[in-house]
């Protein structure tokens, strides 16, 4: 995407001290932005749902563990893509064997599918179910609405990033509803977000879902394309104050979108852990919030699945043809890739398989698939050949690299359960 002459202009006076307040840095807003949408994704209303309705508020720590390690890396690849100029698909495909990077591109399209599953899915389950219509139906809108979108990228960045923006608020302001509808016990929430437990191997299962449904593979991608070049940086005083403002909104942006996971968990909680744990499903959900909460809580809850679904694919889009373009030099038409990334939820749905465990399922291979951005990220930001005075010191590099070994050791663990292997810790 490229800025217009306008908003580059408006950059460059901010910059230079020409511009100045709260309103002109807004100008610097909307990678972050972006970014976030892949944490508030319709894989993660599944595996909040989960969740809360199974474990009450007790999965919570994961949640907001798992969002202080997507904040340190959505902002090291934004670091990436700002002090370089490249995006990390590239500079894979630069420093690393053609083996290698034939490996990386390939596990990254499947994680990209994945993630389109998910988001497709979940716009689709939000339209047929808030209009009474067939899922098919549901599924052919959200394909035709987010390639409308996908359209504006046409028109230089800013106006994608304002409708995304639009959509972001749309998520939260519907969740400050459902927690205001909701009889939340805050107490118990609180201790939640504190006291690491994991009571069996379902919760370890859900645990690893909300990991994969939170820091997303082709969100840590799709950060540095969206920051490469995206103001006119003129000298390192420039640099400086880009990334300063580019940390600014990763943390504002992921802490909206935190508070949104955490109130899913909440909602869910709250409406469902007494009396119908066994709800796992997005549909029986939406059914059974009309007689326990209401009508506004099971319309608004529809409503920012409709808006994380949308927003979400479109989001997936970008960053699959990123992915593609960084790895491979080769670019598909929009509209081809569009489709080739549907084409799975169709299937998915052509079979007959259930839906939103599917959603569940697809977050799992994200986590599986989420190490090979995280280590190449980190070694790219640790190397001060590619960062110069940039690089990464100590702290920052031990604190990602317990990031990273926490999600492949919840991997590790995942895998050993799935294969039969006893997981010592984990009670019943």
């Amino acid at each position: 995407m490229f800025a217009t002459d306008q908003t580059r202009e408006g950059m460059n006076a901010v910059l230079s001290g020409e511009r100045r307040g709260f309103r002109s840095k807004l100008l610097f807003a909307g990678p972050a932005v972006i970014a976030s949408v892949a944490y508030m994704d319709p894989g993660n209303y599944a595996t909040n749902i989960q969740a809360g309705a199974g474990y009450g508020y007790k999965l919570l720590w994961v949640v907001l563990v798992a969002n202080l390690i997507a904040m340190l890396f959505q902002a090291l690849s934004a670091r990436l893509g700002i002090v370089t100029g490249k995006n990390l698909a590239e500079l894979s495909r630069d420093n690393f064997s053609p083996v290698m990077v034939w490996v990386m591109w390939f596990v990254s399209e499947i994680a990209a599918m994945a993630t389109d599953l998910a988001e497709f899915l979940g716009g689709a389950i939000g339209l047929a179910l808030l209009f009474d219509m067939p899922l098919m139906a549901g599924m052919g809108i959200t394909a035709t609405v987010t390639y409308g979108i996908l359209l504006f990228e046409n028109k230089g960045f800013r106006p994608m990033e304002l409708i995304i923006g639009a959509m972001v608020g749309v998520i939260g302001l519907c969740y400050l509803v459902e927690i205001l509808i909701a009889p939340i016990g805050w107490g118990d929430a609180a201790v939640g977000m504190v006291t690491p437990e994991l009571a069996d191997a379902t919760a370890l299962t859900i645990a690893v879902g909300i990991i994969g449904a939170t820091v997303m593979p082709h969100a840590i991608y799709l950060h540095s394309g969206l920051t490469q070049n995206r103001s006119e940086i003129r000298n390192e005083e420039d640099r400086k104050r880009v990334l300063k403002f580019s940390n600014t909104e990763v943390v504002i942006a992921l802490a909206i979108a935190g508070m949104v996971n955490m109130a899913m968990v909440m909602m869910a909680s709250s409406a469902f852990h007494q009396g119908h744990s066994e709800v796992a499903e997005i549909e029986t959900a939406y059914h059974m919030l009309t007689p326990l909460l209401g009508g506004a809580a099971a319309g608004v809850f529809l409503i920012s699945l409709i808006a994380s679904g949308i927003s979400s694919s479109v989001v997936g889009t970008m960053a699959g043809q990123m992915i593609m373009q960084g790895f491979l030099r080769f670019r598909v038409p929009l509209l081809l890739r569009r489709l080739v990334t549907m084409l799975p939820a169709f299937v998915v749905v052509a079979m007959g398989a259930n839906a939103t465990q599917a959603l569940v399922i697809s977050q799992v291979i994200l986590s599986i698939a989420l190490p090979v951005p995280m280590i190449a990220l980190i070694i790219f930001t640790s190397r001060k050949d590619i960062m110069g005075p940039y690089a990464t010191g100590p702290v920052v590099r031990l604190l990602s690299m317990i990031g990273a070994s926490a999600v492949l050791s919840l991997n590790f663990i995942l895998l050993a359960d799935a294969f039969g292997v006893p997981i010592p810790f984990l009670a019943g």
